[in-house]
């Protein structure tokens, strides 16, 4: 089976800029662009769709949670109703966009805590569900947790994400940061073909832990993403693939 590479895009507000969008996309097959909430407006939202469909890339919605503060990378008691509410609402303002370019979304991939939260809680996965099924699209999602068990119960198509340039515990899980430290390149591509041809990856504590690496994940606000995008391309070359599922 081929694999993608993704990367969050579209997180700059106003002429407040973040990460090297358009550099990036020769080197991925997926952007994930940020709808508002956690981060970006309208105008870079649009701006950033144009630049995908130039690059010729796969569009998909980032929602995050209303937390621009925190990045969207702060926990927030959220119901299984407005967990959905809020998942309908960026991807479809993000799909209008998108329309008016006369492509179509091709997934969805929630942002930071909303992610790591549906990776333990039910009712935030199944809202996540409940909004993906409505708009009949698959998720980036996240392996041999309480989200991929929603999601394969309820029948929604999901790829496991896998981080190229995060750090990962004893369970296997990926720990978010407000902000992302440094990360060789070289390590980088070293953990992502561990990753994708043995299912492995080693925790911060030096345990060797099993993942699923369906879709590589790069994110543009890491320090050397462009690096890191273009070497895990090189690496991946021939196996890579535009299908999210």
């Amino acid at each position: 089976m081929g694999v993608t590479i993704n990367c969050d895009m579209g997180e700059s507000f106003g002429p407040y800029q973040l990460g090297n969008d358009a550099a990036c996309m020769p080197f991925v097959t997926h952007v994930n662009i940020a709808c508002g909430f956690h981060a970006s407006d309208p105008s870079t939202m649009w701006q950033t769709v144009k630049e995908a469909v130039k690059a010729g890339v796969k569009i998909g919605s980032h929602p995050g949670i209303a937390d621009r503060e925190g990045f969207g990378r702060r926990k927030m008691d959220m119901t299984r109703g407005e967990v959905a509410a809020a998942v309908l609402y960026q991807t479809g303002a993000l799909q209008a966009f998108v329309g008016c370019e006369g492509e179509k979304l091709s997934h969805i991939k929630p942002h930071g805590a909303l992610f790591g939260m549906a990776q333990n809680n039910e009712d935030v996965a199944n809202g996540i569900a409940d909004a993906a099924l409505a708009m009949d699209l698959p998720v980036i999602g996240f392996a041999n947790c309480v989200m991929s068990d929603v999601f394969a119960a309820r029948g929604v198509p999901f790829a496991c994400e896998f981080y190229a340039d995060l750090d990962y515990d004893d369970n296997a899980r990926q720990i978010i940061t407000r902000t992302h430290h440094p990360v060789s390149t070289d390590d980088a591509v070293s953990k992502t073909l561990d990753a994708v041809d043995n299912g492995k990856t080693v925790s911060v504590s030096g345990k060797e832990v099993d993942v699923v690496a369906d879709s590589i994940c790069v994110h543009s606000d890491t320090p050397g993403a462009l690096e890191i995008a273009k070497g895990v391309h090189e690496a991946l070359a021939g196996r890579l693939t535009t299908d999210i599922v």
